[in-house]
């Protein structure tokens, strides 16, 4: 699993509406256009593909930033909300 930043700018009201209505069932908002999703590669693909049938590449754009366990640990927060945690192990 990794920890992807998403970050957008949709001027369209309702394109806008319908990717932060995607990116909130995989992620958490952390402000108005950006989203902290962990995710493993499975539902990463899932997300992109759900989000390019939304996205005009002409007017849009999306960013996917992977943040490595090496990135992830010099996160700097202040204020809220904190940054989601990354497990240390998953039992399958």
């Amino acid at each position: 699993m990794l920890l992807y930043v998403i970050v957008y700018d949709i001027p369209c009201d309702q394109r806008r509406k319908k990717i932060s209505d995607i990116l909130e069932g995989y992620g958490q908002r952390v402000q108005y256009s950006v989203f902290e999703c962990l995710l493993n590669q499975d539902k990463y693909k899932e997300l992109k593909k759900r989000l390019k049938k939304q996205v005009n590449s002409q007017e849009d754009s999306i960013r996917f930033y992977p943040l490595t366990k090496h990135t992830f640990n010099q996160i700097e927060t202040w204020g809220e909300p904190p940054v989601i945690e990354i497990p240390g192990s998953v039992v399958v």
